[in-house]
């Protein structure tokens, strides 16, 4: 406290008042909006463990902003080969959604997911898919659960009309206690007919394990895919069980 003149009672309630400390100051309230992002380089980019770039590298980069209410929106980014999409070569996610976490942990999160492919010419690629999943955390293990519907789209179609797509997956994950390590586990099923499914047809399992060390704001993975599934492009099997591994920055 600040006085302009010091009196006996003042000195008197000084010796018998409690010291203020740091921590005793208002805390400053969370701001509403907090920006993230990050930027990727990937040996294959596996989607749904099949892969997009024809096993090579893949650069990617994301962007949120988030709202204190639980709302936010987002950008991914990544490069692709020109097989998946009428000739583009590149993939943009736009995504707009909710969160919000209860009380002991259990996670809400749901929204709606844009695939964009800029430079696919005239050719139906783009397609819209919405998504929920719930999650809860004990201890360091978080488990998660996913439901990612497409509606029917020509974008989909596998020369029958317009079709949907239904994903389901399960998700575990354990921060290693006392080391920069994480642990991650992944099952997954498309359920078609779609142009998601590889060859188009009724469906197929994908699954991968995967660890990563986080050092400051570099995050190095290696991860290991593999799916039911054997489609190839070339001598190149792109749904074939392998190795991928990242390095990447976040902010």
């Amino acid at each position: 406290m600040r006085f302009s003149t010091i009196s006996l009672s003042a000195l008197m309630l000084a010796a018998t008042a409690t010291p203020a400390f740091a921590d005793d100051a208002p805390t400053a309230p969370p701001p509403e909006f907090t920006v993230s992002g990050g930027a990727t380089v990937v040996t294959d980019y596996r989607f749904r463990g099949v892969s997009q770039t024809d096993k090579k590298v893949a650069l990617q980069g994301t962007f949120t902003v988030t709202h204190s209410s639980g709302f936010y929106v987002s950008a991914w980014g990544s490069s692709i080969d020109d097989y998946i999409a009428a000739g583009s070569d590149q993939e943009l996610d736009l995504i707009a959604g909710y969160s919000h976490t209860f009380a002991g942990g259990i996670k809400l999160d749901g929204g709606v997911l844009y695939y964009y492919y800029p430079g696919g010419g005239h050719a139906k690629t783009d397609f819209v898919e919405p998504y929920v999943d719930i999650s809860a955390t004990v201890g360091p293990v978080t488990g998660k659960l996913t439901a990612n519907y497409a509606p029917k789209s020509n974008a989909l179609s596998v020369g029958n009309g317009a079709e949907d797509s239904l994903y389901l997956a399960g998700d575990l994950s354990a921060a290693v206690p006392k080391t920069p390590i994480s642990l991650t586990a992944h099952l997954g099923h498309t359920f078609g007919p779609s142009y998601l499914v590889p060859d188009g047809s009724k469906g197929y399992t994908d699954w991968n394990l995967g660890a990563s060390v986080t050092w400051n704001h570099l995050t190095f993975g290696v991860t290991y895919v593999d799916t039911n599934k054997d489609v190839f492009l070339g001598n190149r099997n792109l749904t074939g069980s392998g190795v991928v591994g990242s390095v990447g920055v976040s902010f």
